[in-house]
């Protein structure tokens, strides 16, 4: 399955993966908009969150070889 998901990904260029991107943006957005409380999350909180989910992509792309 992963396979096929990986040869898929290879059509992609990094315009598509950009637009993938802000398309989350937006989605945050809206949920943003539908549940108002996310907004009042501490912010420590977040950035732990968003560096323990970049922290394998990162590492992946700029030190494995």
């Amino acid at each position: 399955m992963l396979e096929n998901l990986n040869k898929r990904l290879g059509k992609l260029n990094v315009f598509d993966i950009g637009l993938v991107k802000w398309a989350c943006v937006v989605f945050g957005v809206i949920l943003s908009k539908i549940f108002p409380q996310l907004i009042q999350i501490n912010y420590a909180i977040l950035v732990l969150l968003m560096l323990a989910l970049s922290a394998f992509p990162t590492y992946k792309f700029w030190i494995k070889k």
